[in-house]
This record gives structure tokens, C-alpha cells and sequence, in this order.
């Protein structure tokens, strides 16, 4: 059975990139080569995310072209989702909070634009079929998970 086995962006500052995925995300290098690449994983394999240095120059991600639109980072439950959401705004990272009735998810950028999910699934509990439709996740409900 084949798996999805990691991703890999391209990036203008590896160096700023790394210490967005390792302080902010959660992260941990386990290899480097050279300035070019950093291989990155959350636990489980070598690395999850790969991030290669494209150079100050290079061109960033346009909104309308074809190409990937965000990877996904599953977590465990909303614990850790109001735990990295806080983290996340307290660094002043833009952050979209939405509710899609099978899935609670933070939608933000890393700092070459390149999107990025942050979700926990909630189908078991929710018991719904995703219609398309999304509301606003209420953060301050959120938050509050926090502060038990």
C-alpha cells in the first residue's frame, strides 16, 4: 500500500524557513545539506517536510496559478489545535479559523507564501457529510481549552 511520504517547498531564506517550522510548528531538523536543503520531520519518519533553498530572488507563489495549495498537518485533538493557534497569533502570524463541520482547521502562510493547514478531523464526533460549506471556528471557545 503506498502513502504520501513528504513534502517538499522551496524556499527564499532557509534559514528563516527552518526556525518557522521548528519554533512555530512544531518541527525538528534531522538533516541539513549545506544551505540548500533542511529535512524536517514531526516524529514519525526522516522527515516529513523538505524545504530547499531557492535564493532571496526567487519568485513567490501567486494566488491564482495552478500548483499546490496548502499541505495539512493533522493534530490529535483541539487541545493542540488552541495550543498552536495562540502560539501562532501571538507571533502576529495571519491565521483564518474555520469550522467545515468535519474537519476544525487553521489556515495560514509560511513566510514565502506557501499555505499551510492546520486540522483536527472531527467526523467521528460530527457524524456529517461535508456539504462545502464552512463557518468561522470560534477561536475565543477555542482559546479557552487553554486556560484549563
Amino acid at each position: 500500500m503506498a502513502k504520501l511520504g513528504h513534502v517538499h517547498i522551496k524556499v527564499r531564506n532557509l534559514k528563516r524557513a527552518e526556525k518557522f517550522y521548528t519554533e512555530l510548528l512544531g518541527f525538528n531538523i534531522t538533516e541539513k545539506v549545506s544551505d540548500d536543503y533542511s529535512f524536517l520531520t514531526l516524529g514519525k519518519s526522516h522527515h516529513d517536510l523538505a524545504l530547499q533553498n531557492a535564493g532571496e530572488n526567487a519568485e513567490l507563489p501567486k494566488q491564482n496559478q495552478v500548483g499546490l495549495y496548502h499541505f495539512a498537518v493533522e493534530l490529535k485533538n483541539e487541545r493542540e489545535l488552541a495550543k498552536i493557534y495562540k502560539k501562532l497569533i501571538d507571533n502576529k502570524i495571519k491565521v483564518s479559523a474555520v469550522d467545515h463541520g468535519i474537519s476544525k482547521s487553521l489556515y495560514l502562510e509560511d513566510p514565502d507564501g506557501n499555505g499551510i493547514e492546520i486540522y483536527i478531523d472531527t467526523r467521528k464526533q460530527s457524524k456529517i457529510q461535508w456539504t462545502g460549506r464552512t463557518t468561522l471556528l470560534d477561536t475565543n471557545k477555542l482559546l479557552k481549552l487553554i486556560k484549563k
